[in-house]
């Protein structure tokens, strides 16, 4: 990790969660404190909540603000990872609702714990530690902790038995792979962009988890991403409003929230995964 994120902070959690849309109040935590977190790319999004899960620390901080006042390209996304890595954080889990491009197999309700990520964001948001001084060419071919998310995609069915997460066991057999778009936002999909990102096989659309995953992987911390289906992307006949995510973001979050629940003890303390040694030969 860069010597510089090695901190020692006055509070610490070993597990982050970002909150996304309709997702602000983490009122699975027990005995829940909110703390402020100063980091040197200014305020996190929100005041940081630490607490506890079946005896884990767990800090939760809603990538919107509290109160959905901070839109996706504006979010203090290095601020947001900086504030989870001066805690101590180790893992990161980051539910988020998205638009499926594929409603054929991938439909609203449904949940999807994707592997890759394809970047449609624009300069607008700092995605990078690394701007000048210290140049950091960090890997980056599988986005996502293996470990995390084959923690999660194990307990899915029995924690959510009414609720199909993608990869489903058959898709895994045949070795299907789920990417999600992260587009600037805040403005949805032209159709044509739609059109195009189905043509490739992509599997969701959202405007948050690229940026999340990137800093994540540059702060040694790993990382799992669960898509939230909330409707049907742009190119099918009705288009998509922020009205309609909202309606369908209540049941996931609540089903989201479960999920992490029970999953979170699960999670070992000790990592087999490389998340935590990527930057020892990526410093020039």
């Amino acid at each position: 990790m860069c010597a510089s994120l090695r901190i020692k902070p006055s509070e610490s959690a070993e597990i982050g969660i970002f909150g996304g849309t309709g997702n602000y109040d983490p009122g699975f935590l027990e005995d829940a404190k909110q703390v402020k977190v100063y980091t040197p790319y200014g305020s996190p999004s929100d005041l940081l909540t630490i607490g506890y899960v079946k005896g884990k620390k767990v800090a939760f901080l809603p990538r919107h603000g509290r109160n959905h006042t901070i839109p996706p390209y504006k979010v203090n996304y290095r601020a947001n990872v900086w504030a989870m890595a001066s805690l101590g954080v180790k893992r990161i889990v980051s539910p988020a609702a998205v638009g499926s491009l594929q409603p054929e197999t991938i439909k609203p309700y449904e949940f999807v714990i994707c592997d890759q990520f394809f970047d449609r964001t624009s300069h607008r948001r700092s995605s990078s530690f690394y701007e000048g001084g210290i140049v950091g060419h960090v890997p980056f071919s599988d986005p996502v902790c293996p470990e995390l998310r084959r923690i999660f995609l194990d307990n899915a069915a029995e924690v959510l038995p009414n609720v199909i997460v993608h990869p489903t066991r058959e898709e895994e057999a045949q070795g299907k792979s789920f990417t999600y778009v992260t587009i600037e936002g805040p403005r949805f999909s032209t159709r044509a962009e739609s059109l195009f990102y189905k043509s490739q096989g992509f599997s969701v659309v959202g405007m948050t988890g690229m940026t999340e995953a990137y800093l994540a992987r540059e702060a040694e911390i790993c990382f799992c991403s669960i898509a939230l289906i909330t409707d049907t992307d742009v190119y099918g006949l009705m288009p998509v409003t922020a009205e309609r995510v909202a309606r369908s973001m209540k049941e996931n979050v609540r089903n989201v929230n479960k999920l992490i629940y029970e999953v979170i003890p699960k999670i070992p303390v000790n990592r087999k995964c490389g998340c935590g040694s990527v930057l020892d030969f990526s410093i020039y």
